[in-house]
């Protein structure tokens, strides 16, 4: 079984590896062409209210509340069963979705002051927002109704094509601000209209590949269906639960603009490096990882599932340590290497540089939570996550206030990271209890071979990477040869080091369990 998980992971990650790079590229394009201006700051208010509901209505609380279900209709149910549930689930969501599309459209000044109060006190970035938030806002019924699908392609193991779909995102906002913004009056709009065209784009792309599984069906208001109904029973407390990093990301937003102008846009782009092995690995692991552990939960398998969330972690793990220390002592670099040129000043880089500092910090726990999040999910308790997530929010928000003044946006960074890390210490507590997943005597050798690796890459960063001043004076192909070095020579340093500490990786990745 692990090695069918490790198989589909790694399926997953190159597709979500492909996007991330051109999520990459399209931020590289929007700071060069647009930096941290007004304009800008205004777009990212108008891109994430329905990037936030997104991560509710698709990829959050949605897919972890279908998946499921669909899992156990197809274990149990027949394929015409099958197709009647998926078509009151695809007309049941995309009603109510339609129906908040609307009231947003009519409304959008109202949800720009809720999402950004501060900017009331700059006409310029309110108007703007409530203007591309217009344009924007359908992107949410379009990108939901793609999630729906992608869901259904997971269930029925065809990762790829999910994962590969958001590389059309970062196309169409790419194409939109090299060809489209000279254009127009306002250039920034471009984007906006950029985030519309991708929604259209990325839905279309998944048709196709469902009608080959014959679930293309038409969509059914069937709002007493038992699986619709039981699928919202699940989705409307994990509508906060399963999406805490994103509303504490929102948190940060609404905050930041009482902040100076920028503000906004150096947590954007700071945030964006960080989830980049988040993206990757994180998302990847936890998308392979649902479906199985949903269908282990519907034959009753105790062993298995524990085993499949134990394999998850270490996997999260190896992976999410170093990939944090590394943009911890590396953000400096990476945004100089990437973003400095253009519109994006040495200023922005050294603000952008103190809250990806503090982002950082909260990688390891932002991919634990995807792993223990899927583990209530699939046995559809919602009710733990919803707990953890409430308590790590009011901490988040506290924290906030706390931090904002003496160390503005970045303390808003700080404080995010630190309730998603409070959020997987509750999480891990509360499942360890529940029985659903055991603590094997393995993880105590496994932490100190995972303690001994990243102390070895943290000091060698240490020790080779130059101050941000040096970096950013350096031209930029010789910033980006030495990040390429430093990154490559740390992850042979890491790999070694576990090797030499005693990990052995065909063991670790085996079928075999390690007990």
């Amino acid at each position: 079984m692990t090695k069918k998980l490790l198989k589909s992971t790694a399926l997953v990650s190159s597709m979500t590896f492909i996007s991330r790079i051109m999520g990459l590229v399209r931020d590289i394009v929007t700071a060069h062409v647009f930096g941290a201006s007004a304009g800008m700051d205004a777009f990212m208010v108008a891109f994430r209210i329905p990037n936030f509901m997104r991560r509710l209505f698709a990829e959050g609380s949605f897919s972890q509340a279908f998946v499921p279900v669909l899992a156990r209709y197809k274990e149990k149910h027949t394929e015409e069963e099958v197709r009647e549930f998926v078509a009151g689930m695809a007309g049941t969501l995309g009603t109510v979705l339609l129906l908040l599309t609307v009231v947003v459209e009519l409304a959008t000044p109202l949800v720009v002051v809720i999402f950004a109060p501060g900017y009331l006190r700059d006409p310029y970035r309110f108007h703007q927002a409530s203007v591309m938030l217009r344009m924007t806002f359908p992107y949410l019924f379009l990108i939901a109704m793609t999630a729906f699908s992608g869901s259904l392609l997971n269930t029925y193991n065809r990762f790829a094509i999910p994962a590969f779909t958001p590389v059309l995102l970062n196309f169409a906002m790419i194409g939109t601000a090299l060809f489209l913004a000279p254009h127009l009056a306002n250039p920034i709009h471009a984007l906006a209209w950029g985030v519309f065209l991708a929604g259209v784009l990325q839905l279309g792309f998944q048709l196709p590949f469902l009608h080959r599984l014959k679930l293309l069906v038409r969509p059914r208001i069937q709002w007493r269906h038992p699986g619709v109904t039981q699928v919202m029973r699940l989705m409307v407390p994990a509508l906060f639960g399963v999406s805490v990093a994103q509303i504490s990301v929102l948190v940060d937003t609404l905050f930041a603009s009482f902040l100076p102008i920028g503000s906004v846009s150096w947590l954007y782009y700071s945030d964006r490096l960080t989830s980049f092995p988040l993206g990757i690995f994180g998302v990847a692991i936890a998308t392979v990882v649902l479906p199985h552990l949903s269908k282990h939960k519907a034959r009753e398998d105790t062993g298995e599932f524990s085993h499949i969330i134990d394999w998850g972690l270490r996997m999260v793990l190896l992976i999410g340590l170093p990939a944090g220390l590394g943009l911890l002592m590396l953000s400096g670099p990476l945004l100089s290497s990437f973003y400095l040129s253009g519109a994006f000043s040495e200023h922005d880089v050294i603000m952008a540089n103190k809250s990806m500092m503090m982002f950082a910090l909260g990688v390891p726990g932002f991919m634990l939570i995807k792993i223990l999040a899927a583990g209530f999910y699939a046995n559809q308790d919602i009710r733990t996550p919803v707990k953890c997530a409430a308590i790590a929010m009011g901490c988040n928000i506290l924290m906030n206030i706390a931090l904002i003044v003496p160390m503005r946006h970045a303390g808003l960074a700080l404080s995010t990271s630190l309730s998603s890390m409070l959020n997987a210490v509750l999480l891990a507590i509360f499942l360890y209890r529940k029985g659903t997943w055991q603590f094997n005597p393995h993880w105590k050798r496994y932490s100190l071979q995972l303690l001994t690796a990243n102390a070895a890459v943290v000091a060698l960063l240490f020790w080779l990477s130059p101050s941000l001043q040096i970096w950013m004076h350096w031209s930029k192909l010789h910033r980006v040869e030495v990040l390429l070095g430093l990154v490559f020579g740390s992850m042979a340093l890491y790999l070694i080091v576990l090797r030499l500490a005693g990990l052995q990786f065909r063991a670790f990745l085996s079928a075999r369990r390690v007990d």
